[in-house]
């Protein structure tokens, strides 16, 4: 029975799977390897609840099954519950296992605590023991990227398009971490995006990365095509609520106020905290890459315990990562005590150094609650021509986030939305955040980085202009980017397809954002 169950989750059916675990169970209830699977089922539908106390079972009867500690450690980094991932991940590291799947576990869990380098060495282990299969690969490389080992990473990448060569994720990696020369990738891509019932979401990784290629070769209008046919897959794949985001961005412009900020206790007293935030793709992690030069700051990478925190105090179940009902919910609790839950579930990400860097660009919608919150704390807030931020935003796959971005329209309207908030923002709080321009910074990078820097506190130094010689790992989608000096080379990008763009333009001026001459 219990095999049967493996052989019909390995088949996607989950149901079938379930009810072979519950009949398991029924028949031997200390049965471990039938909780393992009641987790696995439950990880399978999303059922994080289930997965919590199936996998929490079998450690309680095998407290040396290395890979349930692994999926729980990873369960409750999915939660911020930091200090108790890294319990059950010390409980996994004990085993000793050698299941390569538990090595490759253990690296996902590395990553998500911003610990890359132990990330590679559990990558690497998974992959000396099962070295042709491809996802141990692909999360290997992927770290190779994180690290600035581009070609190593490359040549993974190719490796798994010859033991897999319709692996949509490594085409499309592999167009990121190199420059097109030829057409021959592209090719080769369009011949497996013509394949009779390929999934949307592959689909949306070829497309994205012809995309990429033809840019590198500077065919604009085929580029932009590509950029459209994968946008317009992918967007088949996410359920994106517009109505719900005005609600919620209308919630956050009516309720936080001035008399809002002045009343009740003050925060938490913490000056560690400096949150770089904005945009996706409008150059947070350029700035942040220039303040974690600094010998004082420590990058703790892109954080969701502020919102996390939120959500445990209040207890709010809502899936939805933001919405009107989390900040209502937010409004009624203590800012000390949100400040300080988010600086302990934060405090193995924090480093040695007095200040550490939170780079969530989401974090914008929270700014208000940081204020109140942690009002010691230092904000950095990326402002990029609309044109530039909505487009690059359009032309990038993202994993789980900003799916308002696979729709010009679409993409433009939130944009807006986020453009009045910030003007809000910045007229009730006046100096308590501070605006760096990307393309200021880009065009003279030691005066703006000076500025920057004289905000946070700090004293001048000089390894903050050479941002792009630090060896330490950056998780973004300007991993390979950043490792290269600041250029001017993204700026007016959009220019190149205006016309094609004319949608996403019309939004932008209906909702009366400026834009830049």
């Amino acid at each position: 029975m219990l095999n049967r169950g493996f052989d019909l989750l390995e088949k996607g059916d989950i149901r079938a799977a379930a009810a072979c675990c519950q009949q398991a169970i029924r028949i031997k209830p200390d049965l471990v390897q039938a909780h393992f699977l009641v987790g696995l089922v439950a990880l399978e539908a999303k059922d994080r609840r289930n997965a919590f106390s199936a996998f929490g079972s079998v450690t309680k009867l095998d407290p040396a099954h290395a890979a349930a500690w692994a999926h729980l450690a990873k369960l409750y980094m999915g939660e911020g519950q930091v200090n108790l991932a890294d319990l059950a991940l010390r409980e996994a590291e004990k085993v000793r296992s050698e299941d390569p799947m538990v090595s490759d576990l253990l690296g996902t869990v590395a990553s998500l605590m911003g610990e890359y380098d132990d990330a590679k060495r559990y990558y690497e282990l998974a992959t000396g023991k099962a070295p042709k299969h491809t996802p141990f690969l692909q999360n290997l490389a992927n770290n190779l990227v994180y690290h600035g080992l581009t070609a190593e990473a490359q040549r993974i990448f190719e490796q798994i398009i010859g033991l897999q060569p319709d692996s949509p994720q490594a085409h499309w990696s592999l167009s990121a971490a190199k420059k097109a020369m030829d057409h021959r990738h592209i090719e080769q891509m369009r011949e497996l995006a013509r394949k009779p019932g390929v999934h949307p979401r592959a689909l949306a990784f070829y497309w994205y990365a012809i995309g990429k290629e033809c840019e590198d070769l500077e065919e604009w209008d085929v580029a932009f095509a590509a950029f459209s046919k994968g946008a317009e897959q992918r967007r088949l794949t996410v359920e994106y609520d517009e109505q719900a985001e005005i609600e919620m961005f209308d919630f956050l412009t009516q309720n936080f106020t001035e008399d809002w900020l002045a009343s009740g206790e003050p925060g938490h007293g913490s000056s560690a905290p400096i949150f770089v935030l904005g945009q996706p793709r409008s150059g947070t992690t350029l700035i942040e890459r220039i303040i974690s030069s600094h010998p004082q700051v420590h990058s703790a990478g892109e954080l969701q315990q502020f919102g996390l925190a939120i959500r445990r105090l209040s207890n709010f179940q809502d899936p939805k990562r933001f919405s009107a009902g989390l900040f209502r919910e937010a409004m009624k609790l203590d800012a000390r005590k949100i400040g300080g839950m988010y600086l302990e579930t934060t405090r193995k990400m924090q480093g040695i150094t007095p200040h550490f860097i939170d780079k969530l660009p989401q974090n914008y919608l929270y700014i208000p609650l940081i204020l109140k919150a942690l009002p010691n704390a230092k904000i950095v807030h990326l402002v990029r021509d609309p044109r530039d931020a909505s487009f690059s935003s359009y032309k990038q796959l993202f994993a789980d986030a900003y799916l308002h971005s696979y729709d010009q329209r679409e993409m433009a309207r939130h944009h807006a939305r986020y453009w009045h908030l910030m003007r809000v923002l910045r007229e009730r709080f006046p100096g308590r955040f501070h605006d760096i321009v990307y393309e200021d910074t880009v065009r003279d990078l030691e005066s703006n980085a000076r500025a920057l820097i004289d905000y946070l506190e700090l004293p001048w130094d000089e390894g903050c202009l050479n941002f792009h010689e630090q060896k330490t790992a950056v998780s973004t989608a300007s991993a390979v980017q950043v490792r290269e000096p600041a250029h001017t080379r993204s700026i007016g990008r959009w220019r190149r397809y205006e016309t094609q763009l004319a949608p996403m333009l019309e939004e932008l001026r209906t909702a009366r954002v400026e834009m830049p001459n």
